[in-house]
C-alpha cells in the first residue's frame, strides 16, 4: 500500500509540473546566434515546451507571405511566451520581426508574453539599461509600454522560470501592447 501511494505522488507531481510548462517561441538570428539558442535549449529546455522554428524548418525560397502564415499558424499560434535572443545583429532581421508581431496578434492565437535576453555578443550585454535603436524596433516599443521586459543573458534556471512566468502573467495586460508598427518588408543590411 505505500508503494502504490507514493507512485500516484509521484505520477501526481510530475503531471502537475509538466502542465505547468509553458509553451516558449524562442526568436532569434539564426546565422548570428544558433550557439546561444541551442545553449538556452541545453540549459533550460526542461522547464518550457519549444515551439520555436529549427534552422532548416522552413525553406528560404518560399514567399514572404507564406512564410509569415507558417510561423503564425505553425509555431506561434500555441506559445505562450516569445523569448528574443538579442545579439548584434537581431534588430535587422524581418523574420524576428514578424515572430514578435505574431506573438502580439490577438487573431494568431491569444497574447503571447515578451522577453527580451542580451546575449554576451549584444552592444548593451552587461549594462544597466539598453538602447532602443540596436534591438527590435517591436520588443523596444513593448519594453516602453512596460508590456516586455529585458534581461541579460544568464545561466540561472531560478531566473529564466522566474521572467518566462513573469512574460506569461503579463498576457492579461493587453492594453500594453503595441503592435502598431508596420511589419518589415526587408532585412537591414
Amino acid at each position: 500500500l505505500f508503494g502504490i501511494s507514493n507512485t500516484k505522488n509521484m505520477y501526481n507531481n510530475f503531471y502537475k509540473s509538466d502542465s505547468e510548462k509553458h509553451n516558449v517561441f524562442i526568436s532569434y538570428y539564426h546565422k548570428g546566434n544558433q550557439k546561444y539558442r541551442d545553449e538556452f535549449e541545453t540549459l533550460f529546455g526542461h522547464l518550457f515546451i519549444n515551439k520555436s522554428v529549427e534552422d532548416g524548418d522552413i525553406d528560404s525560397d518560399n514567399s514572404d507571405e507564406y512564410i509569415k502564415h507558417l510561423i503564425q499558424e505553425d509555431y506561434i499560434k500555441d506559445a505562450s511566451v516569445v523569448v528574443v535572443l538579442c545579439g548584434q545583429n537581431t534588430w535587422k532581421r524581418k523574420h524576428v520581426d514578424w515572430e514578435i508581431s505574431a506573438g502580439l496578434n490577438k487573431k494568431v492565437g491569444g497574447y503571447s508574453g515578451l522577453l527580451g535576453i542580451h546575449l554576451p555578443t549584444h552592444p548593451d550585454y552587461n549594462k544597466d539599461k539598453y538602447n532602443s535603436d540596436n534591438i527590435p524596433a517591436r520588443l523596444a516599443d513593448n519594453l516602453k509600454t512596460k508590456f516586455a521586459k529585458i534581461i541579460d543573458w544568464t545561466e540561472s534556471e531560478e531566473i529564466i522560470k522566474k521572467r518566462i512566468q513573469e512574460a506569461f502573467d503579463n498576457r492579461t495586460n493587453d492594453d500594453l501592447i503595441d503592435n502598431s508598427r508596420d511589419q518589415m518588408d526587408d532585412n537591414i543590411e
